[in-house]
């Protein structure tokens, strides 16, 4: 049986190759020149505007006393030198059918420290990471077994520091995490830098008997000293069901990350959309292809699984319909799809079904309202936009701003969505033409006292 840390690795190894390769894959692709997009400790000798900040630090909540364990993950940069069989550097080696390129890979990295003490937490460490470099040599023959040339991989030493306390703040206790590239050596220019960072950087923190508590929706008497947490390049989310384990990102995620079931394996592309990047792959010629299984094996995997994915395979990636109700009504089973299950509505549709046109008739998005802290909201009132965890990454940079409602729409599950227009917006009268708002929940939104007339226009 799985344990709660490898649950947590497999969505932690998502995060780790996050743009580890871009689509299409290839070397010879534009955006593959720049490659190492999140989670870069860059080394602090690199000058400005070279490498990345050297630093990330983490804060978070544990609900009571007791020790952790800290799991810091990377990838560490290889660099892979093609060579014939005379031992000469060339950037393309083709033996009988299969080619290789040189390529800078990577190497999964994982630094366990501890387990430490509640005692040791509060008096403060700082450990040391030391990772040794390395070079190695792998003989390619031909199908006769003559040499055929080689390939030459090798990782500089890296060295970082780690920095854990607590305190308590409250009725919880304080635990920051700072993570510290030290390497030494010159690093005046981008290649020098990446090749003495740490790339993907996240961590993965293990209490001992304590749950942690969640920074976005945290419980009310933990609420002030949440708020408190300052986290810099970083992201802890909960990543287990007794919410002992901390999944410390560089990406944004929600409480409880999980990898979608119909996700045939990793793309590596940022932000991946399984079934169009798997379109894509399949319309590159047998040239592309080649070319991309030559430029690194886990581009080799990508194509190699998308030429063999059969017409189910990719059905399942095109959607999949989920019971929303399944954890709240122990009366709905595996078998809910079936044409006896009803469907939640919002309003008395007379024994019509929700997806009946005429059943639409019951709601008036442009005169419903629906009530805020105890105002009512409707077409006209002003708001103030307050994201929360539902929110998108977009949907943040509106926080704190003023809007107009433009209508109050409901869903077949009972919930509630407003339609508006941001006040500062150059083009709120062009979107409010075209009908393109932006959609909040009511506890997203706060009244303002200032409310439009009646029937004014947004």
């Amino acid at each position: 049986m799985i344990t709660a840390l490898e649950q947590a690795r497999v969505v932690a190894d998502a995060v780790l190759y996050e743009g580890y390769l871009l689509y299409p894959y290839r070397a010879s692709s534009s955006k593959n020149r720049v490659r190492w997009q999140f989670g870069i400790l860059g080394p602090a000798s690199a000058p400005a505007g070279i490498g990345e900040p050297p630093e990330m630090r983490a804060e978070c909540l544990l609900a009571g006393e007791g020790g952790i364990t800290v799991h810091v993950r990377f990838l560490q940069l290889q660099a892979r030198q093609v060579q014939d069989a005379a031992g000469q550097p060339v950037q393309e080696l083709r033996v009988d059918a299969t080619s290789w390129l040189c390529w800078e890979e990577a190497v999964p990295r994982e630094v366990t420290l501890g387990p430490l003490s509640a005692e040791e937490l509060r008096a403060g460490q700082r450990l040391p990471i030391d990772v040794p470099g390395s070079e190695d040599v792998e003989v390619v023959r031909d199908s006769v077994g003559t040499v055929a040339g080689a390939l030459r991989r090798s990782c500089r030493p890296l060295r970082a520091e780690v920095d854990i306390s607590a305190t308590e703040d409250g009725p919880v206790l304080r635990l920051r995490v700072v993570l510290r590239n030290v390497t030494e050596g010159p690093a005046q220019d981008r290649d020098a830098a990446i090749a003495r960072s740490f790339l993907g950087a996240h961590a993965i923190l293990e209490a001992d008997g304590t749950p942690f508590v969640s920074l976005l929706e945290p419980p009310p008497e933990a609420a002030a000293p949440a708020a408190r947490c300052e986290n810099v390049r970083c992201w802890p989310v909960l990543a287990s069901t007794d919410d002992e384990l901390l999944l410390v990102s560089p990406i944004i995620l929600y409480d409880h990350p999980e990898i979608a079931p119909e996700s045939a394996g990793a793309l590596f592309d940022s932000t991946e959309i399984d079934e169009i990047l798997t379109l894509r792959v399949m319309t590159l010629t047998e040239e592309e292809k080649a070319e991309a299984r030559a430029t690194d094996p886990h581009a080799a995997a990508i194509i190699d699984r998308c030429d063999a994915m059969s017409p189910d395979d990719m059905q399942r990636l095109h959607g999949v319909l989920r019971n929303p109700h399944a954890l709240s009504s122990p009366a709905m089973t595996e078998d809910w799809m079936s044409e006896d299950w009803e469907v939640p509505s919002w309003s008395d549709t007379g024994g019509k079904p929700w997806w009946d046109p005429s059943v639409d008739g019951a709601v008036s998005p442009e005169t419903d309202a629906v009530v805020i802290a105890g105002v009512p909201v409707s077409r006209g009132s002003r708001v103030r936009v307050r994201p929360r965890r539902r929110a998108d990454a977009q949907d943040l940079f509106f926080s704190g701003q003023e809007a107009k409602v433009a209508a109050v729409y409901a869903d077949v599950d009972g919930g509630d969505h407003v339609a508006v227009v941001l006040t500062d917006d150059p083009a709120a009268e062009l979107h409010e033409w075209y009908g393109r708002y932006l959609y909040f929940a009511p506890d997203e939104l706060e009244p303002l006292s200032e409310v439009s007339e009646p029937g004014e226009e947004v």
